[in-house]
């Protein structure tokens, strides 16, 4: 029995499995493969490691947690997760089970990129999805913002309120924008055009918009805020609350509402907060406080006279 396993070793599972290490818990981390940021060419707003290659700093983790001999990592994938505190099963690929008294989930989200021909295979490295992360490097560049939501759309605005004052929107079709967006739009010069794109070819700094009435846009940057998705359905299947837009659904402790499950990093927020946030910064925090949390609660659960947090 263990006292925490950890499903998935991105920034947030990492940093929670050193803390439980050096608490000297019993902890499972399983490594499920490459996370969400692994095609950018580094991470930012990470004070001493801006522009880190993400996939370094993620063996720069493995490294350290080799000094803490109650972690043990596995390099594979969970098919599923049931029970409830104190008696969690979680069954991998290879048929094996493993128990805990507690779980963190930290398996993020997937980004879907829109079906245009050449986007997916430029996502993270001409076409990016975060201004906080890839804002600093478009600046005085000429931008096209895929969209066609609100949300979407109004990166456009951020964009040109921060760093250009050249950029387009391209909504690949029909919108229904609402009209204070469309004037906001208007009286930031950001044209919008509603021509289908058929491809996107060409490299960072010299990349084309191919239309469907056969024109070529010239940009030397693409953003698009991208649908996502779970990366993994153990949140569903232990029974965690998700908000509407996907996200699960954490307290201040980064509980789930499933309890003894708790959750870090970009596939969970707190309800509280109009969006989550993708930062590798922001997820090794959430992973941080999950653990400490996690450690507090089977301390306290431990004692003689148990006592609960907080």
């Amino acid at each position: 029995m263990y006292d925490v396993i950890i499903i998935g070793a991105g920034s947030a599972g990492l940093s929670a499995a050193q803390v439980l290490g050096r608490q000297q818990r019993r902890t499972l981390l399983i490594d499920g493969g490459p996370p969400r940021n692994h095609p950018a060419d580094g991470i930012h707003m990470y004070l001493s490691r801006d522009g880190f290659p993400p996939l370094r700093l993620l063996e720069t983790g493995h490294r350290e947690l080799a000094a803490y001999p109650s972690v043990e990592i596995r390099q594979t994938r969970v098919e599923a997760a049931h029970g409830s505190i104190d008696d969690f099963t979680v069954t991998l690929t290879d048929g094996a089970t493993h128990h805990a008294r507690r779980l963190l989930l930290a398996t993020g989200q997937v980004d879907e990129p829109w079906p245009i021909d050449g986007v997916a295979e430029r996502f993270g490295r001409s076409v990016f999805h975060c201004p906080f992360c890839h804002g600093w490097e478009a600046r005085g560049k000429s931008i096209a913002v895929l969209g066609r939501e609100p949300a979407q759309v109004m990166l456009a605005a951020y964009l040109a309120d921060r760093y250009t004052n050249d950029v387009v929107v391209a909504t690949h079709g029909p919108h229904q924008l609402p009209e204070p967006i469309l004037d906001n739009l208007k009286a930031l010069n950001i044209p919008l055009i509603e021509q289908p794109v058929t491809a996107l070819t060409g490299d960072l700094d010299a990349l084309q918009l191919h239309l469907a009435d056969g024109t070529t846009l010239d940009r030397q940057v693409v953003f698009h805020r991208a649908p996502t998705r779970q990366h993994a359905p153990m949140a569903a299947q232990l029974g965690a609350e998700l908000l509407p837009d996907g996200y699960v659904r954490v307290d201040e402790f980064a509980q789930t509402t499933v309890p003894g499950v708790s959750a870090a990093g970009d596939l969970a927020r707190l309800p509280a907060l109009p969006d989550g946030l993708t930062l590798v910064s922001q997820a090794t925090a959430d992973g941080v406080r999950a653990a400490v949390w996690l450690e507090q609660g089977l301390f306290r659960a431990g004692l003689p006279v148990p006592l609960l947090i907080p």
